[in-house]
């Protein structure tokens, strides 16, 4: 019989290389891929998770995972899969809104600040929940985080930074240089994902929910990019 697992920990063609041999004493790997971490072993009998994952934690830190909801490809879906993007942007604007209007009657480039400060606290607050999870999520799409896993770590972390930078107003104009580079060089990856119309999952709020890649959050990290833009221009 054929089973077949998602792969925690898997990142490069070594790591192909390092599961194939530890899983070799069980039954012959049928498919093994990257994109998205996946296994398929051929087995005479299914044998415990556990004792799959007992043999191939010798080789590096990975780890096997049933086939799930949260595991599987995301397929296209209704406006509703958006949802939560949606209610947490909604929630942003409002809060910020109403903090700026209260503090000092509305001033755009102090909204868009604070827009971007909670945006940047919250999204990396979801990453962080689940650092290693992300970085795989992330690793699907985004240009440098398939050629260097390091980076889909060290991103929550970039993003928590600017959060904290727009939150404390401090050296402005470096923090939106930084985040038009992080945020544009982000949407590549994307823009290229959907012009090959991949259906894949979404890494911008991390494990937690199940957000697929679309449009939307290409617009997401544009907007980034246009209000960096905008408050820089402006001073």
């Amino acid at each position: 019989m054929e089973m077949t697992y998602a792969i925690q920990g898997m990142h490069c063609e070594a790591c192909i290389d390092k599961i194939k041999a530890a899983l070799s004493p069980f039954g012959s790997v049928v498919t093994l891929t990257l994109k998205p971490p996946r296994v398929t072993i051929s087995m005479e009998k299914a044998l415990p998770l556990e004792q799959l994952n007992a043999q191939l934690v010798k080789a590096g830190n990975y780890q096997l995972h049933p086939i799930s909801e949260a595991t599987a490809p995301v397929e296209t879906t209704p406006l509703k899969a958006y949802y939560p993007i949606f209610l947490i942007a909604g929630f942003i604007t409002i809060v910020t809104l109403i903090n700026n209007i209260s503090a000092q009657g509305f001033n755009v480039t102090s909204w868009m600040n604070q827009f971007m400060a909670g945006f940047f606290l919250v999204f990396s607050a979801f990453k962080l929940l689940d650092v290693r999870g992300f970085a795989e999520g992330y690793a699907t799409y985004d240009l440098l985080a398939k050629r260097w896993h390091t980076y889909g770590l060290i991103y929550p972390f970039l993003e928590l930074g600017l959060g904290l930078l727009y939150l404390l107003q401090w050296i402005p104009a470096t923090t939106h240089v930084f985040t038009i580079v992080l945020m544009g060089f982000s949407s590549l990856g994307v823009l290229q994902s959907l012009a090959k119309k991949q259906t894949i999952r979404c890494a911008c709020l991390g494990t937690v929910l199940n957000v697929p890649l679309s449009s939307i959050t290409l617009t997401e990290d544009g907007l980034m990019v246009v209000m960096a833009g905008m408050m820089l221009i402006m001073g």
